[in-house]
């Protein structure tokens, strides 16, 4: 990770300070502006690699700049981290469903700060497998085309629903995704099915997989994704 270019959106100077520091460390080059209009006139014209978008900001609000810069052709590719405090799950919500790829929490430390901005660089959407591409990953092998899970070599029955979850999240590790995200993502949006259902269907998808359930991590208030790490 070197060289891409990051866009701080921070309108607390210290705050704003913190990051530039951490992220040029790591050989990123780091623009920042204090307020979401201008962050928009930026993003246009900068096209940075990523942008690191805290959310309470004067004017025009950072879940505006998230759907702003997601709705327009010349921006939506650009990968979107939230800068957020921890008592706005719902505001975590409503930007994860806007298309923002991950988030931050205030207070962070700036190791975290520093891997959540790496994990998200690394990827990109030509890296997300197409529909019918065989996942690996931690002893889990998915084939879409035969509709097959094996675990350590030992083929495991699942659901439709359940297979499709799998494959879903497992073929975006690392990713976090609300529970409206996961039913849009397997059944298709207006789907008629409760978001809660989701849940239990997490609970039997984990049971099928046996030990290897637990890549298939909660996200306290917020969805689901697949652990990225072992």
């Amino acid at each position: 990770m070197a060289g891409e270019k990051i866009l701080i959106v921070e309108d607390e100077e210290d705050v704003m300070e913190l990051i530039r520091y951490n992220l040029a460390k790591e050989g990123l080059h780091c623009d920042a502006v204090y307020n979401g209009q201008d962050a928009l006139k930026k993003a246009q014209v900068m096209l940075p690699d990523l942008v690191l978008l805290d959310l309470m900001l004067p004017g025009v609000d950072g879940l505006e700049v998230c759907k702003r810069l997601k709705s327009s052709p010349q921006t939506e590719h650009i990968p979107i981290v939230m800068v957020t405090a921890k008592s706005d799950e719902s505001d975590i919500v409503t930007g994860l469903e806007l298309g923002a790829d991950d988030y931050i929490t205030k207070p962070f430390s700036p190791k975290v700060l520093v891997a959540r901005v790496r994990a998200v660089l690394r990827r990109k959407i030509t890296d997300i497998p197409k529909k019918n591409t065989i996942v690996k990953i931690h002893d889990i092998q998915i084939d879409p085309g035969r509709h097959k899970v094996l675990v350590k070599d030992k083929a495991v029955e699942l659901t439709s629903s359940e297979f499709n979850m799998l494959y879903f999240l497992a073929a975006r590790p690392g990713w976090v995704f609300t529970r409206y995200q996961i039913v849009d993502a397997i059944h298709g949006a207006d789907y008629p099915v409760t978001d809660r259902s989701i849940d239990v269907q997490i609970v039997g998808l984990r049971k099928k997989l046996g030990p290897t359930g637990k890549y298939v991590e909660t996200v306290r208030g917020i969805g689901y994704r697949f652990k990225d790490t072992p």
